[in-house]
C-alpha cells in the first residue's frame, strides 16, 4: 500500500468502506478506473454526487423516490389496504421484480439488532404504527399487513415485535390482519438476494401470525 501513490492511496481506501469490497479488490478497481477514460471516470463522479443530492425519501412508505411521494404510493391501482413490510429499498425492487404483489410497501430502514444499537426507535416502526391508524381511521375495513422482515434472528424478532405492538393497540388490533412471509425461503434468507420463482412461492405462502 505504501508504494502506492496518494491520489490512488485514496481512492482504494473510499472503495475499501464500501460493503463486500476487500483492499484487493479496491486495488483492482482504483486501477481500472485510473486507465479508464476521463469521460467514464467523470460521469462516474456526477452520477455519485446526483444520487446523494437528488434522490429523497418517500414520505409514505420510505423508499427512495425522486419526489415526496414515490412512483408506487402514487399509484392508485394499488391496494392500499395491503401493506408489506421490508428492510430495505433493494427488497420493494426484488419483489416488484416477481410481479405478483399490488399493494403497498413500507421500508423500515433496518431491523431490531441490540448488538449493533439498533433499538425500534432507530427504526419506522413508530411511523409503520401511526401509517396503519390512519387507514383504520379513514375507513374501518380490514388492512394486511405483510412481515417479510429477513428470516434471520434479527428479521424474526423485528416482525415478533412489530405483531405485539399492533395486538397492544385496541385501534389496530381488530382491524390488522397479520401475515409473515416464509414459504419457499430458508432460514436466514435475505429478500434481496431470492430469485423470483423463491420470492413468488413465499408471497403466496405467507402464513398468518
Amino acid at each position: 500500500m505504501s508504494l502506492l501513490v496518494k491520489s490512488v492511496r485514496d481512492v482504494v481506501s473510499a472503495l475499501g468502506r464500501l460493503p463486500g469490497i476487500g483492499p484487493k479488490s479496491a486495488i483492482r478497481l482504483a486501477f481500472y478506473l485510473l486507465n479508464t477514460p476521463d469521460s467514464f471516470v467523470e460521469e462516474l463522479a456526477r452520477s455519485l454526487v446526483a444520487i446523494k443530492k437528488e434522490t429523497k425519501i418517500c414520505r409514505q412508505c420510505f423508499s427512495v423516490s425522486d419526489e415526496d411521494m414515490c412512483s408506487l404510493c402514487q399509484d392508485e391501482k394499488r391496494n392500499e389496504r395491503q401493506i408489506l413490510v421490508v428492510e430495505s429499498t433493494m427488497d420493494v425492487l426484488a419483489i416488484e421484480k416477481v410481479g405478483s404483489y399490488n399493494g403497498l410497501y413500507h421500508v423500515l430502514g433496518g431491523v431490531i439488532n441490540p448488538l449493533e444499537h439498533i433499538g425500534p426507535d432507530d427504526i419506522k416502526i413508530v411511523e409503520l404504527i401511526d401509517r396503519l391508524k390512519l387507514l383504520v381511521e379513514e375507513n374501518k375495513d380490514k388492512i394486511e399487513l405483510v412481515l417479510a422482515t429477513s428470516l434471520t434472528m434479527e428479521g424474526e424478532a423485528t416482525a415478533l415485535y412489530i405483531k405485539n405492538r399492533i395486538d397492544r393497540s385496541g385501534a389496530l388490533r381488530d382491524l390488522v390482519s397479520i401475515s409473515r412471509i416464509g414459504s419457499g425461503l430458508p432460514m436466514g434468507a435475505d429478500l434481496g438476494y431470492a430469485d423470483e420463482a423463491t420470492l413468488s412461492r413465499a408471497l403466496s405462502g405467507r402464513r398468518k401470525l
